[in-house]
């Protein structure tokens, strides 16, 4: 699966920078958010594999603060790409006219580039504010690995329970920012197809926003489990079981569902497949 979750990703890239007919703003947005989720599976994935298959599970204190830093930055980059992705949609949809306009080359970079600088930021903050506190007891991170939650139960101090309310206030209004942002696109996106007179011209423009719908669906779907679940006498297996389900099957899910709900994509992952192995077999 973490192979898959690589090679998946990767394909998708190629596709993209080999095929001209990609070349544009959406598929620059997903070819971001495949190096985002290639990058945190790297992060995360390969120490988890490690602690699954030793009988010794111990990490330092500086690889658990990188761990945190880097599944955060991504994590979050990852977010603020799914919301640019949908404001991309709602241009693309409700005015095509001045598409080529707002949604320029510069401004596409610019646009992932603040999703990046905005996940790095996250990343930072959140794990300076959690490793500046005092942890003692203990040190057996209930988890996979670094995440945060189990971090925080470990902590001590006066400070620890508005430090805890905090992160986790910081975490769920980023989260929920970005989807709020990305509901308010397709509110306006949906209103613009309903006035489309033809069904098929409604399921032609809707079938554009499918793919990134399903992601969305699933990343928040996750994420709100996770940070929003209400807590019970099991709660701390069960969100180890959520956050490894969610670090593991999002980027997996994602480049299977882009190359069977996207159409052209999966055309362009056909034709360089037929380039390349066409000349053998003839």
């Amino acid at each position: 699966m973490y192979l898959f979750t690589l090679l998946g990703n990767l394909l998708i890239m190629a596709t993209i920078w080999s095929e001209h007919s990609l070349h544009t703003p959406m598929y620059l947005f997903l070819c971001a958010l495949s190096i985002s989720e290639i990058l945190f599976t790297v992060a995360v994935t390969p120490r988890m594999l490690v602690d699954m298959l030793s009988t010794h599970r111990s990490i330092s204190f500086v690889a658990c603060a990188s761990q945190m830093f880097f599944s955060f930055t991504f994590g979050y980059t990852h977010s603020f790409l799914l919301m640019i992705m949908g404001y991309d949609r709602y241009v693309a949809i409700c005015h095509p006219l001045h598409y080529n306009v707002l949604m320029s080359t510069r401004d596409c970079a610019r646009l992932v580039s603040w999703s990046w600088a905005g996940g790095s930021v996250m990343g930072m903050m959140l794990t300076l504010i959690v490793f500046h506190l005092t942890f003692c007891g203990s040190n057996e991170i209930h988890h996979f690995g670094c995440h945060v939650l189990a971090l925080l139960k470990l902590a001590c101090g006066k400070e620890t329970s508005s430090v805890t309310m905090g992160v986790i206030l910081v975490c769920v209004t980023a989260l929920l920012g970005c989807l709020f942002l990305i509901v308010l696109s397709y509110v306006f996106i949906v209103a613009a197809i309903l006035r489309i007179p033809s069904a098929e011209g409604r399921h032609k423009t809707f079938s554009t926003c499918v793919s990134h719908l399903t992601i969305v669906i699933v990343h928040y779907g996750f994420a709100s489990i996770i940070y929003l679940k209400p807590k019970g006498p099991r709660s701390m297996d069960s969100n180890t079981l959520m956050a490894t389900t969610y670090t593991v099957f999002t980027p997996f899910l994602s480049p299977i569902i882009f190359s069977l709900r996207n159409k052209e994509l999966k055309n362009a992952i056909k034709r360089n497949f037929h380039r390349k192995f066409s000349p053998l077999s003839s």
